[in-house]
């Protein structure tokens, strides 16, 4: 892969200059153990065969390239582990259980530790769900989730895993945009750089901020808030983040907690040294600071009290419930019109000293006559960035967050509404609530993919 090569679409620059890794710090190879239901590994050895064929798609042809192989397009090898590395599980029964997900849940804990000794001879853990029992995937009255149960679990035995469902993986239609969805995945949690930004200075870094409170329900209190930090950097390289328990906040509006000078500042300052320890000690000279609530004034000072003075340090506020809407207006020969497609993407509009819009959806130019808009349909809304410290223009800013909208590496698409720093933050809340044994450490976000 040439350093300099780029590309608007992801999954083209992937075909025609490989993963941003592949010199830099190479994957040869990706060892995938399996978990699945008794009589069922040949489904599993049909998927991996997928990987070293082509698919044309059938779907998002527009966006959608064909699909070559893993090893052509990635640079590396996969293959599925041998049985003597997987665990099958036997003899489930959910017709007679009002709790089935209590059934299913005891089997993966028991399948995980198993396979959890195992870990030196794998890389990735791929664990595959028929359809057939869909009854225990979640139950309403507990707040059970299967997905996040496993995430939660095998984050803390520092397991990479894959969930593989019949309906979304196996009988998809278009297998074009599964390999893709799987190959890039399978890639990421084995320890793959598949892109970067090209646009934003090495030597700045991104926050974002998110909170997660755990309701008791004997007495209807939130026990406690879990802060975490997610740190980003150019390279895609340090997606990584912090969850701890605080013990001081400030207030609270509806399910938004603001913390105190005094914990903004411990947030910040373990933010900025999860950056140094992947950096050789060095700070950012930019730091930016997402989060979806406003910054209250204590939370301000603890953030300036966290970074000295040769750190540039901004606070952003990304909102995206407003009634801000716009749609395209072309000037032609005979007068003005609205064309077929909506704001393109990346247009932002100032509203006031410290706020813009921002069209981080929108119409794409993906060649010269190929107008490419994601969503299909609809009026697509800006997100409202509102500025609570920092200084000069919004070109940079916009930009950042523009960039920060393809770093998204679960899934295929070529852009998300958010920036990463704020899309992952859903992910994270939701999944560290079901995590009670949360360790106060630095934990890479792969494992919560």
């Amino acid at each position: 892969m040439a350093l300099r090569a780029n590309h608007i679409n992801p999954l083209k620059g992937l075909k025609d200059y490989g993963p941003y890794s592949c010199q830099l710090m190479p994957v040869n190879e990706i060892r995938v153990a399996a978990i699945y239901p008794k009589g069922t590994r040949f489904i599993l050895e049909g998927l991996f065969k997928e990987f070293s064929l082509t698919h044309d798609p059938k779907e998002r042809k527009k966006y959608l390239p064909d699909y070559s192989g893993f090893e052509a397009v990635f640079k590396s090898k996969i293959h599925l582990s041998p049985s003597s590395t997987c665990v099958e599980l036997e003899g489930i029964n959910f017709s007679e259980s009002k709790s089935p997900y209590i059934i299913l849940s005891e089997e993966i804990s028991n399948a995980l530790r198993t396979i959890s000794q195992r870990k030196q001879d794998f890389d990735v853990l791929a664990i595959y769900f028929p359809e057939s029992w869909s009854s225990a995937f979640e139950d309403s009255d507990s707040g059970f989730d299967l997905h996040d149960y496993i995430k939660g679990t095998t984050a803390m035995m520092s397991i990479p895993t894959q969930i593989l469902r019949e309906n979304s993986v196996i009988s998809y239609n278009c297998r074009c945009s599964v390999m893709w969805r799987l190959s890039i995945a399978f890639y990421v949690k084995g320890g793959g750089v598949p892109w970067k930004l090209s646009s934003i200075d090495q030597e700045t870094a991104f926050i974002g901020l998110s909170y997660s409170s755990r309701l008791n329900k004997d007495t209807g209190q939130f026990d406690f808030i879990t802060c975490c930090s997610q740190v980003f950097d150019s390279d895609g390289t340090g997606m990584e983040f912090i969850a701890y328990d605080a013990t001081e906040i400030e207030s609270r509006i509806g399910d938004n907690p603001f913390l105190t000078r005094a914990e903004m500042r411990k947030l910040i300052s373990k933010s900025l040294q999860l950056y140094q320890r992947r950096h050789a000690g060095r700070q950012p000279k930019r730091l930016i600071v997402h989060k979806t609530s406003h910054f209250k004034s204590q939370e301000i000072d603890g953030a300036f009290d966290a970074v000295n003075t040769n750190i540039d340090l901004e606070l952003l506020q990304i909102v995206q419930d407003h009634p801000w809407r716009a749609i395209q207006h072309v000037k032609y020969a005979d007068g003005w019109s609205v064309p077929g497609y909506p704001v393109k993407r990346g247009v932002y509009v100032q509203i006031d000293q410290q706020e813009v819009l921002l069209w981080t959806q929108g119409q794409v130019k993906l060649g010269d006559r190929n107008n490419f808009y994601k969503e299909g349909r609809g009026i697509p809304s800006p997100l409202l960035i509102r500025r609570f410290a920092g200084k000069g223009g919004w070109d940079k800013n916009c930009q950042a967050i523009l960039g920060l909208t393809k770093m998204n590496w679960n899934h295929d698409g070529i852009y998300d509404r958010l920036p990463v720093t704020l899309g992952y933050a859903s992910v994270l809340a939701k999944t560290i609530k079901k995590m009670n044994n949360l360790t106060n450490k630095p934990y890479e976000f792969r494992f919560f993919m």
